[in-house]
């Protein structure tokens, strides 16, 4: 459309000989596969532009825009009268983009433009919209008068439009035009206008989109800096009429500099419309035969520079050169038509009545009249019975014999097909019949009020399609309490009648329960609630005039099944015991998959799951249950349907274990006769306790446990009698409770029965193997052990001489010996030498024994000192060792003049002194120091330390680069969760590893791989397996592992899924008021 708002600086016009010249424009759509065309709408009509992009190589969607004009968005536009909606194809791969016009106004009509943009991808597309302002229709076969009496009506009812819109007559009577207004530049008047005239000289002017010209006046207004690329830039705007030559001229400063033009940001290269011209420092383009779609807006730069400018094309009004005129023919005659209009390739629309248009399109107007000739009838239509799939052959004939006609079905027309044939214009065949073709045939000839009629009946014996159930060996399988509903196609003209059977019992309609229906192309069986009595064989009898057909379906009923018999304990541990089970007896048509087991304490009410695996087999062990505490066990069977009721609890067992094995089984003594036997009670006693032991005891070479005692014993030493001499026996000892008898704890060797001699042993303790150390005037006891027998004798010497009975005391006993002072005093000082004998075997043992007191006085009090490594090393002299045992160093600073501790309970006779302060002097003495104490006096240095500061030497550290790397390791596992089914359930746990792992997710040890139900997502080391709208199959054991090039780890939980809570009915409200406070309690009843 051209604008008539504003005017504009003109470029260069085209030569009038050149205007003949069509130059193709070449094709820049890179995105559209599909352009919207303008169209024609009325005012509150509705119309809808679509325009569709390919998207096989797009990455993602592509943006568009849809714009009014120039510059108005529509997409701010959007509500009652206006609505942008998208869609995808994912199968053709095509966005599609749609933009509807609802109940459309006056304003409405105008030039439209779409915009595609897709990364440096750019498309767009211009269309318009119509409004005629009339649109008679319905004027049909007028004669002469008739038509000419229609058109002076018409004329009236035009001249009073005229007049009501404000249209002088003088252009209805083709006056004389009048001189044109010159033009007038509207910038100008802008440029030099105050704010306060813009509205004013829009409506002088009008112009329509008054605020996209200010925006651009404001750009305009500013002052531009002196450009170092261009000499001469573009201009704000051009325009030319559509099919003209416009010129694009810009004056470079520096010639050497590369220019690049672009249309709509869309780089412009050379073709036929568009050629570069250079001249000296001139660069010029030439677009040659502007068309709609060059109305936009042009750039070039040169470097960084850049100079913009937009070409508005002015459409010219298409006038009718030549007109129509009056045709007169006959009914099946050809005519011809013709008018010239100003432009080639005009849009032209051709009416079959009166049609007027205000605006820029001319209408013209022809009479055409008919003459008729009179119609006879040689043969009729007659009536066809036709077997379904056999050839229609329907024929008339008429006259005269070259007047065309229409074939009509029900009132619907028929067209020619590559089945249906209309041959010789009254001749109609079908190669093969169908149903649709059954119905009233009419033939209808043009130009006449009379038809022909006739009616085709097609019959089809009745057919069954169990195809259209798509079950392997027509068997429906459905879970009992849902609800059946199948529906079987069937065909068969005319309807056939249809019976359902169970065995031989017939399906009413009339059903509660179970019914059938039919309908006509389909018959339906519908059970409400499905049970087990449902399964059978199901047979579908069809009946017509034309034959029968008989089909039969199996309806599989499956439900969860019975529960199993109550288990059987038949052994029972510390922590454990054993169940067996016999399988329930209706599996619910579907397999045994598995059982669940659960238990409970008697006591509790709360069963706890012990298997998340379902256990193929029908015996189990539970474990880890508390000793001493009955339990209770049941057994859950699950097949493909589901889980069944419980089964009845087992009868409550306690679990005990006996104790462990008695401990430290040894020979206490041996007699010709008996054997007395020790040992220490078990480490694992458990809560049936310990009632006693039993004592066995079996010859050499024989495997015959002879019970030494009849009745059990408490206590952990026992006496076997009656054994007959020199014989050699094995002995055992079990530890007996409610649960049993321990396991045994056997002799390692034989015993024999016969008192043997033992060799004295001295067992000297621990703190007597060195030198026993007490102070002057302290007790002395020491009590040695030995072994022997018979009874050994003992004797003691002192530095091997006998000991004086008024000085130590000794007493003797079967198996210790002890040594008593009672006021130690140096002179019991000394080597204590016992000896044990039994006949000729003897043992000796010697006893280091040490009596001290305080440190005498120092007898040497010269010592030597000098400096080293800032501290002062000190050479103390010579002193008793055996009575002193460390010492004590003193420093004295010659500036504060008093002793301080420098080392204590120091065992060497050299020391180095730190943390001494550089440039004083110090005197030093070291005191003896042992068990009682310190020496009396001190010995001190004769010379003094002066600390004489020294170099420093840094040595820098060495630092070893950290290993990063590292195999897969789970920081947060995965957790159990439960699910509700039909909400997405998500699964998280983190994971460190370097390099970067590969995760993979499995549910019960099956990798899942391109599932849509499952997403699967990991940032920063965080897993997560996102389940959609799960269903109780999607229950059990998922499990996250990472693998990288130094391992793997993995990490397992269990997802349990629960069905949707149903609906809650409030059964009791009860209102309980305490001081201030209302309590609300509703007790609820539902599924």
């Amino acid at each position: 459309m051209g604008r008539k708002d504003s005017v504009w600086s003109l470029g260069e016009g085209q030569l009038p000989e050149d205007i003949d010249k069509q130059i193709e424009t070449p094709p820049l759509s890179t995105l559209l596969i599909e352009k919207p065309l303008g169209g024609s709408i009325t005012v509150g009509g509705d119309i809808t532009f679509i325009a569709k992009v390919e998207a096989k190589d797009l990455l993602r969607k592509p943006s568009i825009k849809w714009f009014k004009g120039k510059w108005m968005d529509l997409a701010s536009k959007t509500g009652k009268h206006l609505q942008l909606k998208e869609s995808f194809d994912r199968f053709t791969k095509i966005h599609t983009f749609e933009m509807h016009i609802i109940k459309a106004k006056e304003n409405y009509a105008g030039n439209y433009r779409c915009e595609v943009t897709y990364k440096d991808k750019f498309d767009s597309c211009s269309f318009d919209l119509e409004q005629p302002m009339f649109d008679t229709t319905d004027l049909l076969f007028f004669s002469q008068y008739h038509t000419l009496l229609f058109l002076r009506t018409c004329c009236k009812i035009f001249l009073v439009a005229l007049t009501s819109h404000g249209i002088s007559m003088s252009v209805v009577t083709r006056e004389p035009k009048q001189e044109e207004t010159p033009e007038v530049d509207v910038w100008e008047i802008l440029k030099n206008a105050r704010p306060d005239e813009y509205e004013k000289i829009a409506f002088t002017y009008g112009i329509t989109d008054l605020r996209g010209l200010l925006k651009r006046l404001k750009k305009t207004k500013k002052e531009e800096k002196k450009s170092e690329a261009f000499a001469k830039k573009l201009e704000t705007a051009y325009q030319v009429d559509k099919g003209g030559k416009i010129r694009f001229i810009v004056d470079m400063a520096d010639p050497t500099v590369e220019l690049k033009w672009y249309k709509n940001g869309q780089e412009i290269r050379p073709t036929p419309k568009y050629i570069f011209e250079h001249k000296g420092t001139q660069r010029i383009m030439v677009i040659n035969n502007c068309q709609i779609n060059d109305d936009a807006a042009y750039s070039v730069v040169a470097g960084d520079e850049k100079s913009t400018t937009e070409l508005f094309v002015k459409e010219l009004p298409i006038n009718i050169v030549k007109e129509l005129e009056p045709v007169k023919t006959t009914v099946n005659e050809r005519i011809e038509l013709e008018c010239e209009v100003s432009e080639e390739g005009a849009k032209v629309k051709w009416y079959k009545q009166t049609y007027f248009n205000f605006g820029k399109c001319s209408s013209l107007l022809a009479p055409l009249t008919l003459l008729v000739k009179p119609l006879k009838i040689i043969q009729d239509l007659e009536n066809v019975t036709v077997m379904l799939g056999q050839p229609l052959k329907l024929h008339c004939e008429i006259y005269p014999g070259n007047v065309p006609g229409r074939w009509y079905l029900n009132g619907k027309l028929i067209q020619a097909s590559d089945r249906i044939n209309i041959l010789h214009r009254a001749k109609l065949e079908a190669e093969s019949s169908t149903i649709h073709d059954a119905g009233d045939y009419t033939f209808v000839p043009e130009g006449y009020s009379q038809s022909l009629c006739a009616k085709v009946h097609v019959i089809d014996p009745p057919r069954v399609h169990l195809d259209a159930l798509n079950c392997p060996d027509n068997t429906v399988t459905i879970v009992a309490g849902n609800k059946l509903r199948l529906e079987i196609p069937i065909s068969g003209e005319p309807a056939p009648r249809v019976v359902w059977m169970k065995g031989e019992r017939v399906i009413l309609d009339t059903g509660s329960r179970v019914r059938a229906e039919t309908f006509a192309d389909h018959t339906c069986l519908t059970i409400d609630v499905t049970e087990r009595e449902d399964t059978g064989n199901y047979k579908i009898v069809l009946q017509n005039e034309a034959g029968e057909d008989t089909a039969s379906i199996k309806i599989k009923v499956v439900d969860i099944p019975d529960p199993p018999q109550a288990p059987l304990v038949p052994a029972v541990g510390g922590d454990w015991c054993t169940m067996t089970w016999d399988p329930p007896h209706y599996d619910g048509g579907s397999p045994i998959l598995g059982y669940f087991i659960e238990r409970k304490k008697k006591q509790s009410s709360r069963w706890m799951r012990l298997n998340f695996d379902l256990c193929k087999e029908t015996t189990f062990e539970p474990k880890k249950m508390i000793e001493g505490v009955p339990y209770e066990v049941r057994v859950f069977a699950v097949n493909a349907i589901g889980v069944s009721k419980p089964c009845e609890p087992s009868k409550p067992f306690i679990p005990l274990a006996v104790t462990s094995e008695p401990t430290n089984l040894i020979v206490d003594d041996v007699t010709d006769t008996t054997v007395t036997m020790k040992w220490r009670p078990p480490d694992t006693i458990g809560a049936a306790g310990l009632d006693g032991y039993q004592v066995e005891y079996c010859f050499e070479g024989t495997d015959e446990w002879i019970v030494s005692n009849t009745e059990i014993t408490e206590k952990t030493k026992y006496t076997i009698t009656g054994l007959p001499p020199e014989t050699k026996i094995l002995v055992r000892v079990k530890a007996i409770n409610k649960a049993g008898p321990s396991p045994p704890r056997t002799t390692q060797h034989s015993i024999l029965v016969k008192e043997v001699i033992e060799p004295p042993k001295i067992r000297i303790p621990r703190h007597l193997k060195q030198t026993y150390i007490r102070k002057v005037g302290e007790v002395v006891n020491l009590v040695v052990p030995f072994m022997g027998k018979p009874r050994p004798k003992v004797s003691w010497l002192k530095n091997g001489e006998p000991i004086e009975a008024s000085q130590v005391s000794i007493r003797n006993t079967d198996c210790d010996s002890i040594i008593f002072i009672r006021r130690a005093e140096r002179k019991h000082s000394g080597k204590y030498e016992m000896a044990v004998q039994v006949e000729k075997h003897v043992d000796t043992a010697l006893l280091d024994i040490q009596i001290v007191e305080c440190c005498p006085r120092l007898v040497a009090t010269e010592g030597q000192c000098r400096q080293k490594d800032y501290g002062t090393l000190v050479t103390p002299p010579a002193f008793n060792t055996e009575a002193c045992r460390a010492c004590h160093l003193n420093g004295m600073c010659s500036v504060g003049q008093e002793w301080y501790t420098c080392v204590e309970h120091y065992h060497r006779t050299c020391v180095t002194v730190t943390e001494l302060v550089v440039g004083n002097e110090y005197f030093f003495r070291v005191f003896a120091e042992n068990m009682c104490g310190l020496s009396e006096s001190a010995t001190v240095t004769k010379d003094s330390a002066l600390i004489v500061k020294q170099g420093l030497q840094l040595k820098n550290p060495e630092y070893i680069d950290y290993d990063f790397t590292e195999p897969p390791k789970f920081t947060q596992p995965l957790v159990d969760t439960f699910a509700i089914a039909g909400y997405n359930a998500t699964l998280n746990c983190s994971v460190r590893a370097n390099p970067r792992p590969k995760v993979i997710w499995m549910k019960n040890k099956i990798m899942i791989i391109d599932d849509p139900r499952y997403r699967m997502f990991s940032n920063q080391g965080v897993c997560t397996l996102e389940i959609r709208k799960p269903s109780p199959f999607d229950g059990g054991v998922y499990t996250c592992k990472a693998i990288n090039d130094l391992g793997e780890a993995q990490v397992e939980c269990k997802l349990e899924v629960k069905g949707q809570y149903g609906l809650m009915t409030v059964m009791r409200v009860f209102v309980i008021t305490v001081g201030n406070a209302v309590l609300v309690c509703m007790h609820m009843q539902g599924s």
